[in-house]
């Protein structure tokens, strides 16, 4: 079992706490079924398995929730990317995992005090005018400090919590051997691609890791809105900015999440509503670098209507391609257009046994529901719900880069409709489509596409010969392999492997015969019906022995 090859026996410690604590939510029989428990107790350490609670009761998706919340925070930002899994997991699975927000108590200032200096140069109070010891917010990777500089201006200062790295590398290794057991042991699980979830969460954590990358991430997404005077992304002071800790510009706002405060301060919604998806959809659709984690509490509105962003944390990325697959889909949703929906999806789909026709047919009747319907109707997000639970049914996974797109438009529909019940996210995001259809197709871009073209074809032209001749030199060496991966041949190989095993099995039906024969003309020995016993027993092995070979050919099609 792959627990035994734990590279580091550190590591043993922390699996049998997250052994205890899922065995608490009840799920004994999966750490069973994945060996966990076997490889704890050769280590010394026991996992109460049988021990039964109030919490069992829960529905599965909150007991996995609350268990994701007692095993840290590497497992809190697991459920969070699991919330942008939205092609995988159904509605209710998701709804537990969005709730799963970093809110955790904490650390106390004394714990932080030594780090924060040693990343600072200098005590707090030297490096700041204030510095308030108590945080403004706290979540499982890192707390929030208020502090002023000496200039007079309010500052947020993010300080990453001490000793957060090791625990991060021990439960990434045992995930990492997790997700294998998984794939190996569990192939009803194994549909939910566990190692490529695993792969996605060290990617993340590795960003939120480092503070000063979500810095660079801010500053990047500032200057895209330069020109934007309705959309604020808090200043960075890098001069005392770094892996561990971060200094941006203290927002002093009401978070979307209090839409009664917003409307008591004279708040617009409908403009906020408009405001907020017009950025996100600029930053998915012109600009291909996009905030993640666009909830209400990252969002803060300002008096005259203005946005401002924080939390730079979780960003996705789309490539031009990607982006032009997502423009064709969503174009196609809001023409109700079914054919180049299906094409989209057929193009992300890597399984070739996957039913194209039943896909087809299926996008096509789902689009044909919204034939008529006035483009204000539409509900882009309800939309994307359907398509991402067909691929479900289908049991077709999306790469993460898309499935995390797809959540944030729908957590962005979701936002703008708690704040307009009017909202139109399909009319906002129609211009943004029309505009990256026109720019995709224009004849300075389809230029620079036939440009790149022509300039592969070229290099590949020039390499010919130099390849050419490597090939030759290598066959002359005789060190030219030709691998084939030919159908019939496998078929062909299993049954001379079949032919093979009978006929080992007729040497041992005939040597059972044989010295069953010589066995009875042998005087003495124990007898069972007056005659030689292990003679009897001989032959009665060459019997059963020549009822499997006769059924064996018979069920391979009478030997033809």
């Amino acid at each position: 079992m792959l627990w035994e090859t734990l590279s580091a026996t550190r590591d043993l410690g922390r699996l049998h706490d997250l052994a205890s604590v899922l065995a608490r939510y009840g799920f004994g029989d999966l750490i069973r079924r994945l060996g966990m428990a076997p490889a704890l107790e050769r280590a010394g350490k026991v996992v109460p398995l049988e021990r039964l609670n109030d919490l069992v009761a829960l529905p599965p998706p909150e007991r996995v929730r609350r268990a994701f919340e007692e095993m840290g925070p590497t497992f809190v930002k697991l459920g969070q990317v699991l919330a942008t899994r939205v092609d995988l997991f159904t509605p209710e699975w998701i709804a537990e995992f969005e709730k799963l927000q970093n809110k955790v108590p904490p650390v106390p200032f004394e714990q932080v005090r030594a780090q924060l200096e040693e990343d600072l140069g200098a005590p707090p109070g030297a490096v700041f005018a204030m510095f308030d010891p108590e945080p403004i917010a706290a979540a499982s990777i890192a707390q929030v400090y208020r502090a002023r500089l000496h200039s007079g201006e309010a500052v947020a200062v993010k300080v990453r919590r001490p000793g957060i790295k090791p625990l991060v590398e021990a439960d990434m290794r045992l995930l990492h051997r997790l997700a294998e057991a998984i794939e190996s042991e569990s192939p009803e699980l194994a549909r939910f691609q566990p190692r490529a979830l695993v792969r996605q969460l060290q990617a993340s954590l590795a960003r939120e890791l480092d503070l000063a990358a979500e810095c660079r991430n801010a500053e990047r997404i500032a200057a895209s809105f330069a020109d934007e005077p309705a959309l604020l992304v808090p200043t960075v002071h890098w001069q005392w900015t770094s892996e561990r800790v971060n200094v941006q510009a203290l927002i002093d706002g009401i978070p979307l999440s209090d839409i009664d405060a917003i409307e008591a301060a004279g708040g617009d919604r409908c403009a906020i509503a408009r405001l907020g998806a017009q950025a996100e959809l600029k930053m998915l659709f012109a600009d291909g670098f996009f905030h993640a984690d666009p909830h209400p509490g990252n969002v803060f509105w300002l008096p005259g209507d203005r946005l401002a962003l924080i939390d730079f944390g979780m960003v996705g990325r789309l490539s031009p391609a990607r982006r032009a697959q997502m423009v064709e889909l969503l174009d196609g949703l809001v023409r109700r257009d079914a054919e180049p929906v299906a094409d989209v999806l057929l193009d992300w789909t890597t399984d070739a046994g996957v039913d194209a026709e039943a896909i087809a047919q299926r996008v096509d009747a789902f689009i044909d529901r919204y034939h008529g319907v006035p483009l204000k109707d539409l509900h882009l997000g309800g939309m994307m719900g359907e398509i991402t639970a067909l691929l479900r049914e289908y049991r077709l996974a999306l790469p993460p880069d898309l499935a995390m797109m797809i959540k944030v438009l729908v957590t962005l529909e979701g936002i703008g409709r708690k704040l307009d019940p009017d909202f139109d996210m399909a009319g906002e995001a129609a211009p943004f489509l029309q505009r990256a259809m026109l720019a995709r197709y224009s004849p300075f871009a389809i230029a620079r596409r036939g440009r790149r073209a022509a300039a592969d074809t070229i290099g590949l032209l020039a390499a010919l010969p130099t390849e050419l001749r490597h090939l030759l030199r290598m066959a002359r060496r005789g060190r030219m392999n030709v691998n084939l991966d030919v159908e019939r041949l496998e078929k062909f190989g299993q049954r001379v492997e079949h032919s093979a095993n009978r006929l080992a099995m007729s040497a041992v039906i005939a040597a059972l015969i044989v010295g069953s024969s010589i066995v009875m003309t042998v005087p003495g020995g124990p007898t069972l019906l007056g005659l030689p016993f292990f003679g009897l027993l001989g032959f009665v092995g060459a019997v059963l022995g020549s009822l499997w070979l006769l059924v064996s050919i018979r069920r391979s099609g009478g030997g033809r």
